[in-house]
């Protein structure tokens, strides 16, 4: 499945026809909004108008960015598949080339997303990040024209619109935690479609289901969204799960973090969550929406 050229990560939407595969153009409220995503809804705006369309019957299935998806499920919807994920690191785009240790204080770093501020911001090395939209091609734009001097996105993105050349660096996770869900992508469709759930049971992959399940219930107990500066990424294998986790203030100054493991997925999300509201983690949040 191509992604389409509007976004990193396609939002196909589709229903089957006698067989026949007939996409159904879908155009979001995240979509036309053209400054900062708006702090209540936040990425959770590119999937309600699909959700909604699927739940009355226009669509049959929908394929999003798992990271996009609100932590909360929406009625008469099941994920019925993840299917095996794509690298979930942030990659780093720059006008020369240079990778991030080569970057001067007062860099323009374009991205939108605060998770991406605050680990810039955290690593004091006077990196300036700058707010930034559009799809993926609008923003390779914007960095050659010089609006900023180099863009932080996800790698997954990248990779599926065939852009991976552009890189200078990928970023280790050590210094930039993913989003929860990011490189996956989640396929949606009715929960009384029998068939439709049967034929996507095929594409779940275990292993992105476990790691899935353990980012969305530590984002879902600390009441986020991949619109607040948390980052989580966890790492599955047929039996265990684990799981790291950061939260932190918008200018970078404070960043709690921890990592858990354990052979439930959603438990070990959760006991995740618990540590960091130990560390002030809600108090962070709660400032970071203010």
């Amino acid at each position: 499945m191509r992604p389409s050229p509007g976004r990193c990560v396609c939002s196909t939407r589709c229903r089957t026809t006698r067989g026949r595969r007939v996409d159904a153009p879908i155009t979001t409220t995240g979509d036309t909004i053209e400054g900062e995503l708006p702090p209540l809804g936040g990425k959770g705006l590119f999937v309600s108008d699909i959700q909604e369309a699927l739940a009355g019957g226009k669509i049959d299935l929908a394929v999003h960015s798992a990271k996009d998806l609100p932590a909360a499920s929406t009625d008469g919807i099941v994920l019925a598949a993840i299917p095996k994920r794509e690298d979930p690191r942030d990659a780093l785009l720059t006008r020369t080339g240079a990778g991030l240790n080569s970057l001067q204080p007062g860099t323009t770093i374009g991205t939108s997303s605060l998770r991406r501020r605050t680990q810039l911001l955290a690593l004091q090395r006077g990196l300036v990040p700058t707010p930034i939209r559009g799809n993926v091609d609008t923003r390779l734009r914007k960095l050659s024209d010089g609006e900023v001097q180099a863009l932080v996105v996800a790698l997954a993105g990248l990779k599926r619109l065939n852009r991976a050349d552009r890189v200078a660096e990928i970023l280790p996770i050590s210094i930039m935690l993913p989003a929860p869900g990011q490189g996956a992508l989640a396929v949606e469709c009715r929960a009384n479609d029998k068939m439709m759930r049967g034929a996507l049971a095929q594409l779940d992959d275990p292993i992105a289901r476990a790691a899935f399940d353990a980012e969305r219930s530590f984002m879902l107990s600390l009441g986020g969204d991949c619109n607040l500066p948390l980052g989580a990424l966890a790492e599955a294998d047929a039996e265990r799960v684990r799981i790291r986790g950061l939260v932190g203030t918008l200018d970078g100054k404070r960043v709690v973090q921890d990592q858990v493991e354990g052979d439930d997925p959603e438990k070990t999300g959760l006991e995740l969550a618990d540590r960091l509201r130990a560390m002030g983690a809600e108090e962070i949040i709660a400032s970071a929406r203010a």
